[in-house]
């Protein structure tokens, strides 16, 4: 275990005018408030805030982010108050621990729901310090390192998170060798058996790697100092284990077929033209590989990282990059924002000349924006991916953009009633279509008109959060007045029955419709008609809540048509033809509503799913992860709670597509259908062809039950020799 008098040294090596009695007092508070409480490996509780100070001192972060690390779970897993860290250790640290401090649990909220919410806070406290996420960041790094004691689930949820939110924000902050590791050790969690055989691949062909690479940097060395480039370090690395990993998964090849899987880089003194000297020097040495240079040092990423990128290839044919960068540049790549950032009085947030944070200005202004915490998540997600696209607009100004944007995207960087108001686009003085994909370089300029309103379609190719938030938005506020609308006229409809009046009912909006609509959980009787025009409430209840039970019941009667119990026997006879409704999925709290599975996703028993009322068709059934659900969540009032019926009402078998990519080889069809016949499972078809990169494609619809038997027909088809991955195609089957 790490000692205290470690920590303190490091710091005030790093920080020789750092108050190092804020550590001792921080240590000694935290070990007597953790006192008693142990880790799950069973060590005392105390190694945890130990273990996150010393990766914040490694960091060479100031005294006040190393106490806060020592401090970090206090109030969150001990009775300590706020208050009583604000009395004794000051505002400042106050004010980090609070930021660290998870939200007090509540009830009804899915865990889903709790990780937004804390996720939410963490980032609005990090616009102030970005000391914040830097001691998050050192706490998830020790608790991926000790991830192995828990349970599978938890191990696996917890892998998963590091994977999608803290990573990536890792790489936002250019923190390379961080988000390394904590990337390598969810891979490790989330997909064992991969990582594993991957990591024993690289360990037969390490000293192949190392004897190459010793060969290359030795030639860059000699080249470069007859070059007369001073000082410069020239060091190997082979790529990481999950970066290797996701590339071998996108473009489905082997391991012999990663360009960069080996490189060198070269490390010049700090001025910029020995980087391009050196470039010079090694294009001189190997031949360069057409489309693999990149300058990262003349358009900085937007995490800062600066770096000069080339591929070539060496004397027996085998391909690997090099990088060039500067001392500083590579102490930036590293460590990203914990190498260049200041701590001075007044200025500890993300402020205006820091272009490493107009990104996280960017990102809390729309959190804020997005009250769906699942729809918050996926779009910090999405934003939290790089971004290195560079347009101009007609007057010269860079915008920066994620790979794959479009103009809306570019519109919506430049404001929201430019976005709003767009009409089309013109890229480099050319007509194009709006969904067209911008390059590097391009010149965008954006056509509007004021009468011009931003449409659904787009939300199936923007790229940004910002823009897919601000249309969403407007879509919803369209959608909204035509609901309202509808409503309006079936209350107008149904109330004429009754021989009600209903402008005269509607008028009163302050009255007893206002007490209806607060019955159903509506603010305003706006809102109540638009769930009328959603669907999603009856107009026929309202009007019996209008009237009172007595006099409905006696109108009702006088007007009730024997249409109306037919209807409900078809409906009935419907759902049980077709095996859905009841004996498949059920909505939460209605009966008799149709109910079909969504063919873009074709759920499954045992998916999470979410349902959605559409016009005339029912209740369109979700699988939760299903791309157009987020499309779907722009109208809340149309989403419905749906569940799986009972096991035993679940019989029916669900036809679903899966995709394997195999070796060419004989045999290889008749295995796969073996491996699936061998854990009695039905094949309702079968096709295989050959692709342009010699592997084969078999597709095959089999009979499934649940997710479970779903998992255990793929892992079977796995285990077959020559099988290279295997998926699902979402879809109709």
């Amino acid at each position: 275990m790490i000692r205290i008098e470690e920590i303190v040294e490091k710091v005030g090596q790093n920080h020789p005018q750092a108050d190092l009695d804020v550590l001792r007092r921080a240590y000694f508070f935290s070990a007597l408030h953790h006192k008693g409480q142990t880790r799950a490996s069973g060590e005392p509780y105390l190694v945890h805030p130990l273990e996150v100070a010393n990766i914040l001192a490694d960091m060479r972060l100031d005294e006040v982010s190393v106490a806060t690390g020592l401090l970090h779970d206090v109030v969150e897993d001990t009775l300590v108050e706020p208050e009583v860290i604000r009395a004794s250790f000051g505002e400042e640290i106050a004010h980090l621990v609070d930021g660290l401090t998870k939200l007090a649990h509540i009830s009804n909220q899915s865990r889903e729901e709790q990780q937004a919410e804390n996720v939410r806070k963490m980032l609005l406290a990090m616009v102030d310090d970005v000391r914040v996420v830097l001691v998050k960041l050192a706490d998830r790094l020790h608790n991926m390192r000790t991830l192995h004691h828990l349970n599978p689930e938890k191990r696996r949820r917890i892998a998963q998170e590091t994977l999608d939110i803290f990573a990536p924000i890792a790489h936002r902050l250019g923190m390379g060798r961080l988000r390394s590791e904590l990337e390598d050790l969810a891979f490790k969690h989330l997909h064992p058996d991969e990582y594993r055989e991957l990591a024993e691949q690289l360990e037969r062909r390490r000293p192949e790697h190392e004897a190459f690479l010793g060969r290359v940097t030795e030639q860059i060395g000699e080249k470069m100092r007859e070059a007369g480039v001073p000082s410069i370090t020239v060091e190997g690395r082979v790529k990481r284990l999950y970066s290797i990993f996701k590339k071998l998964k996108r473009q489905k090849i082997q391991l012999d077929q990663v360009y960069d899987l080996i490189a060198a880089r070269v490390i010049t003194p700090d001025e910029t033209r020995h980087c391009y000297g050196a470039l010079g020097v090694v294009h001189t040495l190997w031949q360069p590989i057409p489309g693999r240079f990149k300058d990262w040092i003349a358009t900085p990423r937007d995490n800062l990282y600066q770096s000069l990128h080339t591929s070539v290839i060496g004397a027996k044919g085998q391909p690997f990059e090099i990088q060039i960068r500067t001392d500083e540049m590579h102490r930036v790549a590293e460590e990203g924002v914990a190498a260049h950032w200041k701590y001075k009085e007044g200025r500890r947030g993300a402020h205006d000349d820091d272009e490493a944070f107009q990104w996280l200005r960017s990102l809390v202004e729309w959190s804020q924006e997005v009250k769906d915490s699942r729809d918050f998540l996926e779009s910090l997600k999405l934003d939290l991916y790089p971004k290195d696209v560079y347009a101009f607009t007609p007057m010269g100004k860079v915008i920066q953009l994620p790979r794959g944007a479009t103009p809306v995207d570019f519109a919506y960087m430049i404001h929201t009633e430019v976005g709003n108001t767009c009409t089309g686009s013109r890229l480099n003085g050319r007509i194009v279509p709006l969904r067209t994909a911008i390059q590097n370089g391009d010149v965008v300029e954006i056509l509007t008109s004021p009468n011009a309103k931003p449409s659904r379609d787009w939300l199936n190719f923007v790229k940004t959060s910002r823009a897919r938030n601000r249309v969403r938005h407007a879509v919803a506020e369209q959608q909204r007045a035509e609901s309202i609308e509808l409503g309006r006229k079936l209350f107008e409809k149904e109330a004429a029955r009754f021989n009600l009046s209903a402008k005269k009912v509607l008028a009163d909006s302050g009255g007893e419709l206002k007490r209806i609509a607060n019955e159903y959980g509506y603010g305003r009787v706006d809102d109540l008609m638009a769930a009328i025009g959603y669907g999603k409430t009856v107009p026929r209840n309202v009007i019996a809540k209008y009237l009172g039970p007595e006099k409905f019941a006696e109108l009702e009667q006088k007007k009730e048509s024997p249409l109306r119990g037919r209807l409900t026997a078809g409906v009935q006879a419907v759902k049980k033809f077709i095996r859905l409704g009841e004996d498949s999925i059920v909505v939460r709290g209605v009966d008799d509503l149709l109910v079909t599975r969504a063919r873009c996703c074709n759920p499954v028993r045992g998916e999470e799913i979410v349902g959605y009322i559409t016009r005339g068709k029912g209740v369109a059934v979700h699988a939760r992860r299903c791309t157009n659900v987020q499309q779907l969540m722009i109208n809340p009032e149309r989403v419905v709670e749906v569940e799986w019926a009972d096991a035993g009402a679940g019989e029916a078998a669900y036809a679903v597509k899966l995709l394997a990519i195999t070796e060419n080889r004989t045999g290889m069809i008749a295995d796969v259908t073996n491996a699936i016949k061998d854990i009695k499972t039905n094949i309702r078809r079968a096709d295989a062809t050959v692709a342009p990169d010699d592997r084969g494609r078999i597709e095959v619809t089999v009979e499934i039950f649940d997710l479970k038997h779903l998992d255990k027909v793929m892992t079977s088809i796995r285990k077959v020799p020559g099988v290279l991955d295997v998926e699902r195609i979402h879809g109709s089957a």
